[in-house]
């Protein structure tokens, strides 16, 4: 959902890559149609391992929920996001997640871009 926002808000002024430690390999359905409602399509978004992307110094990267088990991946600015996986959350909780994944993406994008 942060690379979704990203896209979507930055309107081609940031090149952005999601991925994860231990990706499932699918997008979470829940995250295709709470998007969806918001006018975001998820349908062409993988699941992609830190293996598929760039192996290059970022400006920003920000890490969710994994702490100190996050892997090194090359940063100029790097921000835990202490936001709850919500993978199994019922839709209304799932939402709140989505809604403070954008405003995070807000904040870094203004400061990126500015």
């Amino acid at each position: 959902m942060a690379e979704a926002f990203a896209s979507l808000l930055g309107s081609g002024d940031v090149e952005v890559y999601s991925a994860g430690s231990r990706p499932s390999g699918q997008v979470n359905l829940n995250a295709i149609k709470l998007m969806r409602e918001i006018g975001y399509d998820l349908n062409q978004q993988e699941s992609k391992s830190l293996l598929e992307v760039p192996d290059v110094e970022y400006d920003f990267v920000a890490t969710m929920g994994c702490g100190d088990e996050c892997p090194y991946v090359k940063a100029k600015r790097r921000v835990e996001w202490d936001i709850p996986d919500p993978k199994n959350m019922a839709p209304a909780e799932f939402r709140q997640v989505r809604d403070l994944i954008e405003v995070k993406v807000k904040e870094v994008l203004r400061e990126i871009l500015e």
